[in-house]
């Protein structure tokens, strides 16, 4: 009995702690959905534009390193 409740009690506990979550979440209103839709966006410019420079700055390291034959 003390091994099926080691393993029903941590599932009861995230069943629990999962509708405590559901229960606290709300829709949001626009001017929230505008607000987290733009700084995502945001966020996705700034990694596209470090991943292009990272890539124009090493690919002459790349041809200085495998020499272009």
């Amino acid at each position: 009995m003390e091994a099926i409740d080691s393993v029903v009690d941590p599932l009861r506990d995230f069943a629990k702690d999962s509708v405590r979550l559901v229960k606290r979440c709300h829709k949001p209103d626009r001017k929230e959905f505008t607000k987290v839709a733009f700084r995502t966006a945001i966020g996705f410019v700034v990694m596209g534009f470090v991943g292009f420079f990272v890539k124009l700055i090493f690919i002459p390291i790349n041809n200085i390193i495998v020499g272009s034959s």
